[in-house]
């Protein structure tokens, strides 16, 4: 029954779309064809700010660059409107293919106050050039033929937005609810992570506005066919604000609210047509309680009114989940020697501060490497070089011998070094078993040819994605919490999810960067047989900790970093008792020996 419902209702709905013209005047269905054109441009607006996460205010010029170029080069170049309507349609994404540049530069108000300037170069052009027919714009074109079809019916055009309309809206479900709308909407949510993951963070924001291109092209080429005249008044920056409204307001990170919201102020703003300035006010006050009470949109609201009634019921149904146990890797045969890590005479600069000076270290394959030291020693500078997040001022860094200074953490991704963060990074607004799914897709974004082409292939690929995501939910003992929103869990399962998903990357290096903070002792014995098991399966874990019983318990070597350089590195017991180190990093020579016997306590 519950695979049946959603069936149902789209059956149900596609009746009701079908049957809508029958009971509608003249007037009423041409609002109802604007108000389908909307929609379109509102799933285009989704896609790019409310899933990828990128600010666009240039949607209306997008709209309006498929409505005039179909116009122009219908009415100036004679060409028919189909032909037309296809070289419109490519223009608008390649004009969004230039937007997405400098969101490869510039993120958050800085974005949106870029491309909210190109909207209005956009409306400045077509009010002032004679090709656009200036200030009053591009009448008399052409109706679009179709098999002997008055498509001059509004009625008739009526079916022709709506069957573009539902293969719209279902490329753009299929994009969100695969690999692509993953991997974009977790960028939206730490595009860090995202980059360390593997996602290729630049290539992403191009083709979320070249998919916001392709929807405004497409809205612009129907009102072009449905109206027969642009002008500049349409494309103005009150509509774009109008249709940022329809966004927020139905749900950005929703597609079907996107097209909610479209369709329903699309109607209202007909009804208010008399009293434009309130309706204006209105609008503004509604987007504003949205932000604060709502921020998810009419689209989270059912989410919303289900979590406080599960609040209402009571706690105890969150206290009956509980984490499995951690299932242990099969041990990989022993391989002879090699380094997996070589750092050389490292050095980090930030404005004449100096991070880190001239560190070296060496991580044989295989080892289970510690860094410690006080906090500001370097530690997490070290490990951001190492991942690609920062370029070193000097030095090199090498992975089995090649040379990875300087290199993007994707490509670091996609040679074999994983990570988790200091501060956990995971990304909330995906459930536990997306986290891990962003993590498994292993493929480049040049791959999403096939979303045209192959979508069958996409579908495969995508369940096998899930059978494996599946896998290592039960191996980390996540079962209970596979669906559940990181930032509603307790944080010490976020931290064994962020374990996970570093692992689904199959790596050959794990990076760690203070795993104990915060879990209890319970934990922290389930941490180390974890990370025993991890070495193990053949990974070489490099791990920051600042917990010292496990650090000399657990690691092979440790490295000891004071002030950005290296003062101690050896096997735990010889570091322990370095005068540099107990005086640097311990105040107290009895104190790491202390630790160390607690350690072995713990890990026993």
């Amino acid at each position: 029954m519950k695979r049946l419902t959603p069936v149902v209702a789209l059956v149900l709905f596609a009746a009701a779309a079908w049957l809508l013209p029958y009971g509608l005047d003249r007037y009423a269905i041409h609002v109802v064809d604007v108000a389908v054109i909307f929609a379109l441009l509102g799933i285009g607006l989704g896609l790019v700010m409310g899933v990828a996460g990128q600010i666009n205010l240039a949607q209306v010029a997008f709209f309006g660059i498929g409505a005039y170029a179909c116009a122009i080069l219908t009415t100036r170049a004679g060409l028919g409107f189909w032909v037309a309507a296809a070289l419109a349609v490519l223009a608008a994404v390649v004009v969004g293919l230039v937007v997405s540049v400098p969101a490869l530069r510039v993120q958050s108000h800085y974005l949106g106050i870029v491309t909210l300037g190109l909207a209005l170069a956009f409306i400045n052009w077509i009010t002032n050039a004679a090709l656009a027919g200036k200030s009053e714009g591009i009448s008399d074109l052409p109706v679009p033929p179709m098999f002997g079809i008055d498509l001059s019916s509004e009625y008739l055009f009526y079916y022709v937005e709506l069957v573009v309309f539902a293969v719209a809206l279902a490329f753009a479900l299929f994009v969100v609810r695969t690999p692509l709308g993953r991997r974009m909407r977790a960028m939206r949510d730490d595009s860090l992570a995202a980059g360390a993951l593997g996602a290729e963070i630049p290539l992403l924001r191009i083709t979320a506005f070249v998919l916001s291109g392709l929807y405004g092209g497409v809205a612009g080429v129907l009102y072009a066919g449905l109206i027969r005249y642009v002008a500049p008044e349409t494309f103005s920056v009150a509509n774009m604000f109008l249709l940022l409204a329809m966004v927020i307001i139905g749900g950005r990170q929703s597609i079907v609210g996107c097209v909610v919201g479209a369709l329903a102020l699309s109607l209202l703003r007909e009804l208010l047509v008399d009293f434009s300035v309130y309706a204006q006010l209105g609008y503004g006050a509604v987007v504003v309680l949205m932000v604060v009470f709502a921020p998810t949109g009419l689209a989270g609201v059912p989410r919303l009114v289900r979590s406080w009634l599960r609040r209402r019921k009571g706690r105890d149904e969150g206290r009956r989940a509980t984490l499995g146990s951690f299932t242990p890797y099969e041990p990989a045969p022993v391989r002879g020697g090699g380094v997996m890590l070589e750092v050389r005479g490292v050095g980090m600069s930030f404005k004449g501060l100096r991070a880190l000076d001239d560190v070296t270290l060496s991580v044989p394959a295989g080892e289970i490497r510690g860094v410690v030291g006080p906090n500001g020693s370097g530690k997490t500078t070290l490990f951001n070089i190492i991942s690609g997040f920062y370029v070193p001022t000097a030095g090199q860094v090498l992975l089995e011998g090649r040379g990875i200074g300087g290199t993007a953490p994707y490509r670091l991704s996609q040679l074999g070094v994983a990570r988790t963060f200091q501060n956990l990074r995971l990304f909330g607004d995906l459930t536990a078993r997306e986290n891990i799914l962003v993590a498994l897709d292993r493929t480049r974004t040049h791959w999403i040819w096939r979303y045209v082409l192959l979508p069958w292939g996409v579908v495969r690929h995508d369940r096998d994605l899930r059978r494996r995501a599946d896998d290592i939910v039960g191996r980390y003992g996540l079962d209970d919490f596979a669906d559940a929103q990181p930032k509603s869990l307790p944080y010490g399962i976020q931290r064994r999810i962020e374990i996970a998903r570093a692992m689904a990357m199959s790596p050959r290096l794990l990076l760690l960067d203070e795993p104990a903070a915060g879990l209890n002792d319970e934990e922290v014995r389930q941490l180390a047989a974890m990370v025993r098991s991890i070495r193990d399966s053949g990974v070489t874990v490099v791990i920051i900790e600042h917990h010292m019983g496990l650090v000399m318990s657990l690691c092979d070597q440790v490295t000891v970093l004071s002030g950005g350089r290296v003062i101690a590195d050896g096997p735990p017991a010889e570091v322990a008792v370095v005068p540099e180190v107990v005086e640097a990093y311990l105040g107290e020579a009895g104190y790491l020996n202390a630790e160390t016997q607690d350690a072995q306590e713990v890990t026993r």
